[in-house]
């Protein structure tokens, strides 16, 4: 019997995935070109199914890296010439900042102890920044920002360009581009896809601020997919290097899938199934939420605190097929992920929650 994996990523494969995955290799889409029409024709259908999905406009291009964390840098070298701002709150948003200050950026913080949310009320964005740098949604510690809080930062400090990691969110939020300068993510988490993707969102001001600091500005903007290198390249559906050709087939072919369900669909089922995780860890004697303000608690990665070693909690749901993730970092004995993306169902959530049930006794 085939196990479930409610982990964060790499997470459960999405449904139609190994249908999609023979095709590929049926068409034998590991040996083309990626200087071919075939190529390109996958490249533009791939792009069109999640600018319908996450309703990108055609003023940002939709680019394509090995990962999301190469997106860190490949935004802080194009988008930054001094000065970086980040909202930290966990173990992902503060390496968005190590990246910042390893590149020898002056890199600002403001930081919040893990499993605490910002709302944009209380943000103070230093003067001089010229990136502002969010995560939507933290994976390490199950916190995420509101999209009408990022909304707000930006509009509070339009002639800066805003950065907003959805790695392990999208396509759930519901951003506006027509505010946010730039986003991205990954593959493996709520796309139910390998590991190998990284997806980059990103408009014109981010090109114009890279190719100003190129032509002008003694700053590097790096060797190896420079953000107008990137952008010269996908005006004909083209990468500057070969990509994972089958990985950008697949995401193009889940996206479709997710199109067919609709957006808003997908939103609701993704809401439905956090509400029962969410109660069930509100109310039970063995759990209890690890994000204390229900407005900051992640809806695709919840994160409870255990009565017991979480290691123990893991090997009971193993039994039953069933697999979770243990806490991040400090919190791995103390606390478990469930991740909460399209390709698990609310049956299943459901029967994670009857496991979960029976250590409560």
């Amino acid at each position: 019997m085939k196990q479930v994996y409610f982990t964060a990523g790499p997470a459960e494969m999405y449904p139609t995935f190994e249908q999609h995955l023979r095709t590929a290799i049926e068409q034998q889409l590991g040996s083309i070109s990626h200087r071919s029409q075939k190529f390109r024709s996958i490249y533009q259908f791939t792009v069109e199914q999640l600018r319908t999905l996450m309703n990108i406009p055609d003023t940002h291009a939709v680019l394509f890296t090995g990962s999301a964390s190469e997106v860190w840098e490949r935004v802080l070298m194009n988008c930054v010439e001094h000065e970086s701002f980040h909202l930290v709150n966990g173990s992902f948003s503060k390496k968005f900042y190590e990246y910042s200050v390893s590149l020898r950026k002056y890199a600002h913080k403001q930081e919040k102890p893990f499993g605490e949310g910002f709302d944009y009320a209380e943000v103070e964005v230093p003067e001089y920044a010229e990136l502002v740098c969010v995560t939507h949604n933290e994976t390490s510690s199950g916190v995420q920002m509101r999209e009408p809080d990022i909304h707000k930062l930006k509009r509070s400090n339009s002639k800066k360009l805003i950065a907003v990691d959805i790695v392990s969110s999208a396509p759930y939020p519901e951003l506006d581009f027509s505010v946010i300068d730039t986003a991205f993510f990954s593959v493996q988490k709520a796309f139910g896809l390998p590991a190998g993707l990284g997806v980059w969102i990103v408009n014109e001001k981010c090109l114009a601020k890279a190719e100003r600091l190129q032509k002008y500005e003694d700053v590097t903007i790096g060797a190896h997919n420079s953000l107008p290198m990137l952008w010269k390249n996908f005006k004909n559906y083209e990468t500057p290097a070969t990509p994972n050709v089958i990985s950008i087939y697949l995401l193009g072919k889940v996206a479709e899938d997710l199109n067919k369900i609709g957006a808003e669909t997908v939103r609701k089922q993704t809401e439905d199934k956090y509400k029962l995780l969410n109660k069930f860890v509100e109310t039970s004697k063995a759990f209890s939420p690890a994000v204390a303000e229900e407005r900051h608690r992640s809806r695709t990665v919840i994160v409870a605190n255990t009565r017991v070693p979480s290691a123990e909690v893991i090997a009971q749901l193993k039994q039953s097929n069933m697999v979770i993730g243990s806490g991040y970092g400090p919190f791995k004995d103390s606390q478990i992920r469930i991740a909460n993306f399209p390709a698990v169902s609310i049956e299943q959530v459901d029967a994670l929650i009857g496991e979960l049930k029976k250590l409560e006794n």
